[in-house]
């Protein structure tokens, strides 16, 4: 099992991490700075003791006790070589080379400054090691904001991580603490501008689902309703059947039943394709012919038009592609041409046309059929609508499954009236063109 990941642990543990190397780098880099301050120090006060013994006299250069404690040797020579004066026993090179040097004596080492002048020789020595002492002691001091500011610094940044991230866990307690069925959209005030994009996201989500929640149980309920009817007429059917008199009675009662029967069959034929299409995975698009899917549906509806002697024909055109499911396509063909076939009186006159149009193919169909009222245009897709001026039977699902398959396309479907034939036309148009 993969480990969580948090954000607040990710954030503190990044950024802290880049205060310590930082504040590391800087100490280092400050030690070394005050080292060498505390080096061009000391030289400085060797060199300003020099300048100061230069033109006093022996007598007057007894070393006090804090002079002592402070590590320093004076040696004063004549001109001659005579020595003058020394602060210690520990006797320094007579021949003192002139500035800076660093000399051992006796297994110490020492930092030396020596001037000379027409009448003498001044040396000034410190022993090496107390000096060092003395400088990383300096420096250590000079260390000591930087101590203390690393910590106040790594305080002050986890305040402020958990103070930024307190919407987030507003956000997560809003979630946690709803019902299966609240889709209501979270808060989005006071969020952070980085956060409320991903929360209006989640809103508009909800949103899909809520809409998509309720159109499922419209759905179930228009279904139970729409089955409840058939079922009835199955029941009032059989019922006549049983009190049939006689052959002919019978045979009538048979016969309505058979019908029935077909119509609930086609009915929950119908309610399973368009459960199908609205819920249907998505699997790669194929590249179609639509003259070919075209020619298969006209030949299936064929024996309906042949029934009524109804007029089905197809325009020739050049060949068109689109990317689809022919599966899904072909239900949708179905439909329009059952549609239109259905609602064309007998000897009436069905038309499918093939077209490119502003680069986009277009299919459309034609019928001589009434057509449909203006005021219905708007609610014909929806689930298990039927108007009241329809008259042929029917569920009411066609053109939803139509319009489901359509949309899963990214195609439109439109409806109006056939200035070619004086019913309705109905044009699907898919997005683009395909070679």
């Amino acid at each position: 099992m993969s480990g969580t990941h948090s954000l607040r642990r990710r954030l503190l543990g990044s950024v802290m991490t880049a205060i310590l190397v930082a504040a590391l780098f800087q100490a280092a880099s400050a030690y070394r700075g005050a080292l060498q301050q505390a080096d061009e120090m000391f030289d400085y006060h060797l060199q300003q003791m020099a300048y100061a013994l230069r033109n006093g006299a022996p007598s007057q250069l007894e070393p006090t006790e804090s002079e002592l404690e402070a590590d320093y040797e004076v040696q004063i020579w004549s001109a001659n070589g005579v020595q003058l004066f020394q602060s210690h026993h520990n006797r320094l090179p007579a021949q003192a080379v002139l500035g800076f040097s660093d000399v051992e004596q006796n297994g110490t080492r020492y930092r030396v400054y020596s001037i000379q002048t027409t009448a003498q020789t001044i040396q000034i020595a410190q022993d090496l090691s107390a000096r060092q002492a003395r400088a990383r002691a300096l420096a250590a001091r000079a260390m000591l904001p930087m101590a203390w500011m690393a910590p106040l610094l790594m305080l002050a940044l986890w305040w402020t991580i958990r103070h930024a991230l307190k919407p987030l866990e507003r956000t997560r307690q809003q979630v946690a603490s709803r019902a299966a069925d609240d889709l209501s959209p979270l808060a989005e005030d006071g969020l952070p501008d980085e956060v409320r994009p991903l929360v209006h996201e989640l809103n508009l989500l909800f949103d899909r689902v809520h809409t998509a929640f309720h159109a499922q149980q419209s759905f179930v309920a228009n279904a139970a309703h729409e089955l409840r009817s058939p079922l009835t007429a199955l029941k009032l059917q059989a019922q006549a059947l049983d009190r049939a008199a006689d052959a002919p009675t019978r045979s009538v009662a048979v016969a309505r039943l058979h019908q029935g029967i077909d119509r609930a069959i086609r009915l929950m034929n119908q309610l399973l394709v368009l459960a199908r299409q609205e819920s249907a995975s998505e699997t790669p698009p194929e590249r179609i012919q639509l003259q070919d899917l075209v020619r298969l549906a006209v030949e299936e509806m064929l024996p309906q038009a042949q029934e009524r002697q109804q007029d089905i024909g197809v325009a020739p055109s050049e060949p068109i592609w689109v990317q689809g499911h022919a599966d899904a396509l072909r239900i949708l063909l179905r439909n329009l041409l059952d549609n239109a076939l259905k609602y064309t009186p007998e000897h009436g006159r069905v038309d499918v046309a093939i077209a490119l149009e502003k680069g986009a193919p277009v299919l459309s169909v034609d019928d001589s059929g009434p057509g449909i009222a203006e005021e219905d245009m708007g609610r014909v897709f929806d689930r298990f609508f039927r108007s009241a001026s329809a008259t042929a039977s029917g569920s009411g699902l066609g053109l939803a499954i139509a319009q489901a398959i359509a949309q899963r396309h990214g195609a439109q479907l439109r409806l109006g009236s056939s200035a070619k034939l004086g019913g309705l036309r109905v044009t699907l148009e898919f997005p683009g063109t395909v070679g």
